[in-house]
């Protein structure tokens, strides 16, 4: 696993070289690096990446949750020093450096005409994991190739026999999981998007998945390569095919028949939902709102995220994301019950950015946050995250 000796050894990097009057490139926080991606972006590009469903409600929400909590940082308990760290973590029998998948962002081609397997080669070089979305700019084979510890997102299409080829490839390609995302039947109502007429699948971008799929192919008169009418016709293929508003918790006995890698479902907030799909065989939820994407009034994730956690957490892994900005962010989502946190738009960013090395900046940037907040926390391990760190603030 090649990373530093401690992700928190990240700032001593930067003030070394500021010794010689050497400063960071590129911001160093979340937010720095979303402010800097406005002013650089193409417009649509950065609306794509930053914007979220109707009036951003729930958007606002879910950073603003981490703000009904804080931490109690325990004193003298030998966790200080980074070697006396150990932040590594097994969840769905994934073994990471950290606690940390970036989460499924689809039509990197935006950002970066590499972008999905820059960002695996950052996460295996870091020694965390990704999530490999279906709606990729490159192909399943492609990024599985660059990645290390991955995982596949399915967004479930209208056909079952092409979300078995998907499955099939991710599982041939070296996926050790299979999440399925609940939350997207279909696209969530997007102004910043619709103000702009901007949807990048109807451009033929993002479906680089469906595009090499023989399962799809098959229904194309015309292979998509040989004429823009060809493409446009398989564009308007993918159209009908994509979401399934028909899914139900029984259909994961289905997916099981197709792997038998651990699955996860993606985008539950309702304790009910996620029994409901325990009991059906999940091996984990996530939960999520799509980083408001989707339904804007929803609850924020991390509000969501102790009830699912008391109703599922003794019998299946529960994972979180939606609004991660900060190591402290991850702690708390840790400290409720998570056994890992999905992260998003801040390497975005940083793809759009710097292409590779923001990427690597940004997702140093919350390990290194991480791991010190921790260690200045008194928290050797992840283990050490419970509920007795946190306050609740009114």
């Amino acid at each position: 696993m090649c990373r530093v000796s401690s992700f928190a050894d990240f700032q001593y990097e930067i003030y070394l070289a500021g010794l010689s009057g050497s400063v960071p490139e590129l911001p160093m926080t979340a937010a720095g690096l979303e402010q800097r991606a406005r002013e650089v972006l193409d417009p649509a590009v950065f609306a794509y990446v930053a914007g979220s469903a109707s009036a951003e409600r729930t958007a606002a929400a879910n950073l603003a949750a981490f703000d009904r909590y804080r931490l109690l940082p325990r004193m003298w308990r030998g966790a200080t020093a980074p070697g006396a760290r150990d932040l590594s973590v097994e969840v769905l029998g994934t073994k990471l450096a950290a606690p940390v998948l970036t989460a499924p962002i689809g039509v990197l081609e935006l950002l970066h005409e590499r972008g999905e397997t820059l960002v695996a080669e950052v996460t295996r070089e870091l020694g965390i994991g990704m999530v490999l979305s279906t709606a990729a700019s490159s192909t399943i084979e492609e990024a599985g190739a660059a990645a290390g510890a991955w995982w596949y997102q399915l967004y479930w299409p209208g056909d079952h026999e092409l979300a078995r080829s998907f499955v099939e490839r991710a599982v041939k390609a070296g996926a050790r999981a299979i999440v399925v995302t609940a939350d997207t039947p279909g696209l969530g109502w997007r102004p910043r998007d619709l103000e702009l007429g901007h949807l990048p699948f109807l451009q033929g971008k993002g479906i680089a998945n469906y595009l090499s799929d023989p399962v799809f192919r098959a229904k194309l008169a015309t292979p998509p390569e040989e004429s823009e009418e060809a493409l446009r016709m398989a564009v308007l293929t993918w159209v009908g095919l994509f979401g399934n508003h028909g899914l139900r918790p029984a259909d994961l006995a289905r997916l099981r028949e197709w792997t038998d890698l651990p699955i996860a479902v993606k985008g539950v907030l309702h304790p009910d939902d996620a029994r409901a799909l325990v009991d059906a065989g999940a091996d984990a939820v996530v939960v999520s709102n799509h980083g408001a994407r989707q339904v804007d009034g929803a609850a924020a994730a991390l509000d969501a995220l102790p009830a699912i956690v008391a109703t599922i957490g003794d019998r299946a892994d529960v994972l979180f994301d939606s609004g991660i900005r900060s190591g402290s962010d991850a702690m708390i989502a840790l400290a409720l019950g998570a056994k890992a946190v999905l992260y998003g738009r801040p390497w975005a960013y940083g793809l759009g950015l710097a292409g590779r090395d923001g990427v690597r900046h940004a997702l140093r940037l919350l390990l290194g946050d991480l791991d010190q907040t921790m260690g200045l926390a008194g928290c050797a391990s992840i283990a050490d995250l419970d509920r007795t760190l946190l306050s609740t603030q009114r």
